[in-house]
């Protein structure tokens, strides 16, 4: 089985930080855990208060199947998207796998 790492930065829409945390802890992460593959999450703040950082953790025969599996269940509509998840600019992707 592959491992490998989904590296986001995000941030909020200007003024809701309270509201992008509740959404993002509460809910957006739940919902990319319920993906099979993803198998941990862990947030980080930059000290700036710039940006945020998660860093969701993935086991699956295809490191690239779990995040391919949200983007779909995301353009469908199965996933809570807010609009204090700030997109200018965007979130950031990154996916990197385990080189052992």
């Amino acid at each position: 089985m592959a491992k490998g790492v989904m590296v986001v930065q995000s941030g909020p829409a200007e003024g809701r930080d309270a509201e992008y945390e509740r959404w993002y802890d509460e809910v957006h992460i739940p919902e990319v855990l319920a993906v099979p593959g993803f198998v941990g999450a862990r947030r980080f703040r930059a000290l700036d208060g710039s940006h945020w950082l998660t860093i969701y953790e993935i086991e699956a025969d295809d490191v690239k199947g779990p995040p391919a599996a949200f983007r779909e269940r995301s353009a469908s509509g199965r996933t809570t998207r807010s609009d204090a998840l700030r997109t200018d600019p965007p979130p950031v992707v990154t996916l990197y796998e385990l080189v052992e």
